[in-house]
Protein backbone atom coordinates (compact mmCIF):
# COMPACT_ATOMS: atom_id res chain seq x y z
CA UNK A 1 0.00 0.00 0.00
CA UNK A 2 1.41 3.37 -1.06
CA UNK A 3 1.88 6.38 1.21
CA UNK A 4 -0.85 8.27 -0.64
CA UNK A 5 -3.30 5.50 0.04
CA UNK A 6 -2.38 5.53 3.77
CA UNK A 7 -2.92 9.28 4.00
CA UNK A 8 -6.33 9.02 2.33
CA UNK A 9 -7.38 6.26 4.75
CA UNK A 10 -6.25 8.37 7.74
CA UNK A 11 -8.06 11.47 6.50
CA UNK A 12 -11.20 9.46 5.84
CA UNK A 13 -11.16 8.00 9.34
CA UNK A 14 -11.18 11.37 11.14
CA UNK A 15 -14.62 12.55 9.99
CA UNK A 16 -16.02 9.15 10.93
CA UNK A 17 -14.97 9.63 14.56
CA UNK A 18 -16.20 13.21 14.48
CA UNK A 19 -19.59 12.13 13.21
CA UNK A 20 -19.70 9.56 16.01
CA UNK A 21 -19.29 12.23 18.67
CA UNK A 22 -21.55 14.73 16.91
CA UNK A 23 -24.50 12.36 17.06
CA UNK A 24 -24.80 13.30 20.75
CA UNK A 25 -26.71 16.57 20.83
CA UNK A 26 -26.50 19.23 23.53
CA UNK A 27 -29.86 18.03 24.78
CA UNK A 28 -28.16 14.82 25.88
CA UNK A 29 -26.24 16.77 28.51
CA UNK A 30 -29.44 18.25 29.91
CA UNK A 31 -31.03 14.82 29.89
CA UNK A 32 -28.30 13.40 32.12
CA UNK A 33 -28.25 16.52 34.30
CA UNK A 34 -32.04 16.71 34.59
CA UNK A 35 -32.28 14.80 37.93
CA UNK A 36 -30.02 17.35 39.61
CA UNK A 37 -31.66 20.29 37.81
CA UNK A 38 -35.15 19.17 38.81
CA UNK A 39 -33.99 18.50 42.36
CA UNK A 40 -32.47 21.96 42.61
CA UNK A 41 -35.55 23.68 41.17
CA UNK A 42 -38.10 21.74 43.23
CA UNK A 43 -36.25 21.14 46.49
CA UNK A 44 -33.97 24.19 46.77
CA UNK A 45 -34.95 27.15 44.63
CA UNK A 46 -38.72 26.80 45.08
CA UNK A 47 -38.58 26.64 48.91
CA UNK A 48 -36.21 29.64 48.98
CA UNK A 49 -38.53 31.74 46.84
CA UNK A 50 -41.57 30.55 48.78
CA UNK A 51 -39.91 31.48 52.09
CA UNK A 52 -39.17 34.97 50.80
CA UNK A 53 -42.76 35.44 49.65
CA UNK A 54 -43.95 34.12 53.02
CA UNK A 55 -41.69 36.60 54.83
CA UNK A 56 -43.70 39.43 53.26
CA UNK A 57 -46.95 38.23 54.88
CA UNK A 58 -48.43 37.73 58.35
CA UNK A 59 -49.15 34.03 57.77
CA UNK A 60 -49.56 32.06 61.01
CA UNK A 61 -49.29 28.55 59.58
CA UNK A 62 -52.93 27.58 60.19
CA UNK A 63 -55.39 30.28 59.21
CA UNK A 64 -56.29 30.52 55.52
CA UNK A 65 -56.70 34.26 55.98
CA UNK A 66 -53.45 36.17 55.70
CA UNK A 67 -52.37 39.36 54.01
CA UNK A 68 -49.37 40.96 52.41
CA UNK A 69 -47.54 43.32 54.80
CA UNK A 70 -44.42 44.15 52.80
CA UNK A 71 -41.14 44.45 54.67
CA UNK A 72 -42.76 44.99 58.07
CA UNK A 73 -41.29 41.74 59.43
CA UNK A 74 -37.79 42.82 58.44
CA UNK A 75 -38.30 46.22 60.04
CA UNK A 76 -39.36 44.50 63.26
CA UNK A 77 -36.25 42.30 63.24
CA UNK A 78 -33.90 45.27 62.91
CA UNK A 79 -35.72 47.66 65.23
CA UNK A 80 -37.72 45.89 67.95
CA UNK A 81 -36.52 42.31 68.44
CA UNK A 82 -33.54 42.20 70.81
CA UNK A 83 -34.06 38.46 71.36
CA UNK A 84 -33.14 37.71 67.74
CA UNK A 85 -29.91 39.67 67.92
CA UNK A 86 -29.02 38.23 71.33
CA UNK A 87 -29.49 34.72 69.96
CA UNK A 88 -27.36 35.63 66.93
CA UNK A 89 -24.61 36.89 69.24
CA UNK A 90 -24.71 33.62 71.21
CA UNK A 91 -24.55 31.68 67.95
CA UNK A 92 -21.51 33.64 66.77
CA UNK A 93 -19.81 33.10 70.16
CA UNK A 94 -20.58 29.39 69.98
CA UNK A 95 -19.12 29.25 66.46
CA UNK A 96 -15.98 31.15 67.47
CA UNK A 97 -15.34 28.62 70.25
CA UNK A 98 -16.35 25.37 68.58
CA UNK A 99 -14.94 25.71 65.06
CA UNK A 100 -11.27 26.42 65.99
CA UNK A 101 -11.32 23.73 68.68
CA UNK A 102 -12.90 21.22 66.29
CA UNK A 103 -10.44 21.87 63.46
CA UNK A 104 -7.39 21.99 65.75
CA UNK A 105 -8.56 18.96 67.73
CA UNK A 106 -9.24 16.94 64.59
CA UNK A 107 -5.80 17.84 63.22
CA UNK A 108 -4.12 16.88 66.50
CA UNK A 109 -5.89 13.51 66.54
CA UNK A 110 -4.97 12.95 62.89
CA UNK A 111 -1.30 13.62 63.59
CA UNK A 112 -1.50 11.30 66.59
CA UNK A 113 -3.04 8.34 64.76
CA UNK A 114 -0.86 8.93 61.69
CA UNK A 115 2.17 7.74 63.64
CA UNK A 116 3.30 4.15 63.79
CA UNK A 117 1.63 2.97 66.98
CA UNK A 118 0.23 -0.35 68.10
CA UNK A 119 -3.34 -1.12 67.06
CA UNK A 120 -3.44 2.03 64.97
CA UNK A 121 -6.57 0.92 63.13
CA UNK A 122 -8.40 0.26 66.40
CA UNK A 123 -7.40 3.67 67.76
CA UNK A 124 -8.63 5.37 64.60
CA UNK A 125 -11.95 3.53 64.81
CA UNK A 126 -12.40 4.52 68.47
CA UNK A 127 -11.85 8.21 67.74
CA UNK A 128 -14.06 8.10 64.63
CA UNK A 129 -16.95 6.20 66.21
CA UNK A 130 -18.60 9.20 67.99
CA UNK A 131 -18.98 11.07 64.71
CA UNK A 132 -21.22 8.35 63.23
CA UNK A 133 -23.56 8.16 66.23
CA UNK A 134 -26.96 9.72 65.35
CA UNK A 135 -27.64 13.17 66.75
CA UNK A 136 -30.66 12.04 68.76
CA UNK A 137 -28.77 9.18 70.40
CA UNK A 138 -25.85 11.52 71.15
CA UNK A 139 -28.11 14.10 72.80
CA UNK A 140 -29.92 11.49 74.91
CA UNK A 141 -26.63 9.99 76.05
CA UNK A 142 -25.22 13.38 77.07
CA UNK A 143 -28.44 14.29 78.86
CA UNK A 144 -27.92 11.23 81.01
CA UNK A 145 -24.28 12.17 81.58
CA UNK A 146 -25.16 15.78 82.49
CA UNK A 147 -28.09 14.82 84.72
CA UNK A 148 -27.78 16.62 88.04
CA UNK A 149 -28.97 13.82 90.30
CA UNK A 150 -27.77 10.62 88.62
CA UNK A 151 -25.41 11.82 85.91
CA UNK A 152 -21.96 10.34 85.43
CA UNK A 153 -20.23 13.73 85.39
CA UNK A 154 -21.63 14.83 88.73
CA UNK A 155 -20.81 11.40 90.12
CA UNK A 156 -17.16 11.98 89.21
CA UNK A 157 -17.26 15.43 90.81
CA UNK A 158 -18.61 13.93 94.02
CA UNK A 159 -15.70 11.49 94.14
CA UNK A 160 -13.37 14.48 94.39
CA UNK A 161 -15.53 16.18 97.00
CA UNK A 162 -16.95 18.79 94.63
CA UNK A 163 -20.53 20.03 94.59
CA UNK A 164 -23.01 18.93 91.98
CA UNK A 165 -23.48 21.16 88.95
CA UNK A 166 -26.76 21.74 87.14
CA UNK A 167 -25.28 21.24 83.70
CA UNK A 168 -28.53 21.52 81.75
CA UNK A 169 -29.50 24.92 83.17
CA UNK A 170 -28.02 28.38 82.83
CA UNK A 171 -25.17 29.24 82.69
CA UNK A 172 -23.61 25.76 82.38
CA UNK A 173 -25.90 24.59 79.56
CA UNK A 174 -23.80 26.55 77.06
CA UNK A 175 -20.64 24.71 78.13
CA UNK A 176 -22.48 21.39 78.08
CA UNK A 177 -23.48 22.04 74.47
CA UNK A 178 -19.86 22.79 73.55
CA UNK A 179 -18.64 19.60 75.25
CA UNK A 180 -21.22 17.50 73.43
CA UNK A 181 -20.25 19.06 70.10
CA UNK A 182 -16.53 18.51 70.60
CA UNK A 183 -17.17 14.85 71.38
CA UNK A 184 -17.51 14.23 67.64
CA UNK A 185 -14.00 15.25 66.57
CA UNK A 186 -13.57 12.01 64.66
CA UNK A 187 -15.09 13.34 61.45
CA UNK A 188 -12.54 16.14 61.22
CA UNK A 189 -9.81 13.69 62.19
CA UNK A 190 -10.57 11.47 59.20
CA UNK A 191 -10.51 14.42 56.79
CA UNK A 192 -7.24 15.73 58.19
CA UNK A 193 -5.77 12.23 58.21
CA UNK A 194 -6.52 11.86 54.50
CA UNK A 195 -4.83 15.21 53.85
CA UNK A 196 -1.73 14.17 55.80
CA UNK A 197 -1.17 11.29 53.40
CA UNK A 198 -0.42 13.81 50.63
CA UNK A 199 2.24 15.71 52.58
CA UNK A 200 5.64 14.79 51.07
CA UNK A 201 7.77 13.00 53.64
CA UNK A 202 10.87 14.55 52.06
CA UNK A 203 9.86 18.02 53.22
CA UNK A 204 9.41 16.93 56.82
CA UNK A 205 12.71 15.03 56.76
CA UNK A 206 14.50 18.07 55.31
CA UNK A 207 13.03 20.26 58.06
CA UNK A 208 14.26 17.87 60.74
CA UNK A 209 17.73 17.77 59.18
CA UNK A 210 17.80 21.58 59.31
CA UNK A 211 17.10 21.38 63.05
CA UNK A 212 13.34 22.05 63.13
CA UNK A 213 11.47 20.50 66.03
CA UNK A 214 8.14 18.71 65.94
CA UNK A 215 5.99 21.81 66.45
CA UNK A 216 8.06 23.86 64.02
CA UNK A 217 7.67 21.16 61.39
CA UNK A 218 3.93 21.00 61.94
CA UNK A 219 3.34 24.76 61.67
CA UNK A 220 5.87 25.41 58.89
CA UNK A 221 5.42 22.32 56.72
CA UNK A 222 2.34 20.28 57.59
CA UNK A 223 -0.24 23.01 58.17
CA UNK A 224 0.57 25.02 55.00
CA UNK A 225 0.51 21.86 52.89
CA UNK A 226 -2.95 20.83 54.11
CA UNK A 227 -4.32 24.37 54.48
CA UNK A 228 -6.96 23.88 51.70
CA UNK A 229 -8.40 20.95 53.65
CA UNK A 230 -8.34 22.91 56.91
CA UNK A 231 -10.05 25.80 55.14
CA UNK A 232 -12.75 23.42 53.90
CA UNK A 233 -13.32 22.26 57.47
CA UNK A 234 -13.53 25.85 58.70
CA UNK A 235 -16.15 26.78 56.09
CA UNK A 236 -18.32 23.72 56.66
CA UNK A 237 -17.85 23.97 60.42
CA UNK A 238 -18.91 27.62 60.49
CA UNK A 239 -22.03 26.93 58.43
CA UNK A 240 -22.96 23.88 60.54
CA UNK A 241 -22.39 25.73 63.84
CA UNK A 242 -24.46 28.71 62.78
CA UNK A 243 -27.32 26.37 61.84
CA UNK A 244 -27.25 24.45 65.14
CA UNK A 245 -30.81 23.54 66.14
CA UNK A 246 -31.46 19.92 67.05
CA UNK A 247 -28.78 19.57 69.71
CA UNK A 248 -29.95 22.47 71.94
CA UNK A 249 -33.56 21.27 71.70
CA UNK A 250 -32.74 17.67 72.61
CA UNK A 251 -30.29 18.65 75.35
CA UNK A 252 -32.85 20.80 77.19
CA UNK A 253 -34.56 19.40 80.27
CA UNK A 254 -38.24 18.45 80.34
CA UNK A 255 -40.57 19.87 82.97
CA UNK A 256 -41.98 16.94 84.96
CA UNK A 257 -45.29 18.73 85.59
CA UNK A 258 -46.14 20.27 82.22
CA UNK A 259 -44.09 17.89 80.08
CA UNK A 260 -42.72 20.81 78.06
CA UNK A 261 -39.05 21.31 77.31
CA UNK A 262 -37.39 24.29 78.91
CA UNK A 263 -34.63 25.62 76.71
CA UNK A 264 -31.98 27.54 78.69
CA UNK A 265 -31.32 31.06 77.52
CA UNK A 266 -27.60 30.34 77.06
CA UNK A 267 -28.39 27.65 74.47
CA UNK A 268 -31.12 29.61 72.70
CA UNK A 269 -29.18 30.01 69.50
CA UNK A 270 -30.51 31.80 66.44
CA UNK A 271 -32.11 28.75 64.84
CA UNK A 272 -33.75 27.91 68.18
CA UNK A 273 -35.23 31.40 68.20
CA UNK A 274 -36.51 30.80 64.66
CA UNK A 275 -37.99 27.50 65.82
CA UNK A 276 -39.86 29.31 68.60
CA UNK A 277 -41.29 31.85 66.17
CA UNK A 278 -42.51 29.11 63.84
CA UNK A 279 -43.89 26.45 66.16
CA UNK A 280 -44.52 28.20 69.48
CA UNK A 281 -45.63 31.67 68.39
CA UNK A 282 -47.12 30.53 65.04
CA UNK A 283 -45.50 33.44 63.20
CA UNK A 284 -44.51 31.76 59.97
CA UNK A 285 -44.07 35.02 58.09
CA UNK A 286 -41.83 36.50 60.75
CA UNK A 287 -39.84 33.28 61.08
CA UNK A 288 -39.28 33.21 57.31
CA UNK A 289 -37.99 36.79 57.50
CA UNK A 290 -35.56 35.74 60.22
CA UNK A 291 -34.34 32.90 58.02
CA UNK A 292 -33.74 35.24 55.10
CA UNK A 293 -31.78 37.65 57.28
CA UNK A 294 -29.76 34.71 58.52
CA UNK A 295 -29.19 33.49 54.96
CA UNK A 296 -27.73 36.85 53.95
CA UNK A 297 -25.57 36.91 57.09
CA UNK A 298 -24.14 33.44 56.45
CA UNK A 299 -23.56 34.31 52.78
CA UNK A 300 -21.63 37.49 53.64
CA UNK A 301 -19.61 35.67 56.29
CA UNK A 302 -18.72 32.92 53.82
CA UNK A 303 -17.61 35.49 51.24
CA UNK A 304 -15.48 37.20 53.90
CA UNK A 305 -13.80 33.91 54.79
CA UNK A 306 -13.24 33.25 51.11
CA UNK A 307 -11.56 36.63 50.80
CA UNK A 308 -9.35 36.05 53.84
CA UNK A 309 -8.38 32.58 52.66
CA UNK A 310 -6.18 34.08 49.94
CA UNK A 311 -3.68 35.08 52.63
CA UNK A 312 -3.63 31.86 54.64
CA UNK A 313 -4.46 29.01 52.25
CA UNK A 314 -1.66 27.57 50.15
CA UNK A 315 -2.55 25.78 46.93
CA UNK A 316 0.07 23.66 45.20
CA UNK A 317 -1.67 24.42 41.88
CA UNK A 318 -2.28 28.04 40.96
CA UNK A 319 -5.92 29.08 41.22
CA UNK A 320 -7.81 31.58 39.11
CA UNK A 321 -6.75 35.14 39.80
CA UNK A 322 -3.27 34.21 41.05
Amino acid sequence: MTSGTLESVAVASVPTRGRGWRRYRSSTFYLFASPWILGFLLLTLTPIVYAFVLSLTNYDGASPIWRFIGFRNYVEIFTSDPAAWASLARTVLYTIIVVPLSVAGGLWLAILVNRRIRARGVVRAIFFLPSVVPVVATAIMWRLIFNRDSGLLNGILELFGLAKVTWLADPYAFYALIIMTLWGLGGGMIISLAALQDVPAELEEAARIDGAGTWRTIFSITVPMISPVLYFQVITGVIASLQMLVQPLLLSETNRISGASTIPQSTTLYMVEVYKEFFLNNRFGYGSAMLWVFFVFVLLLTLLLQRLSRRFVFYQVATDGD
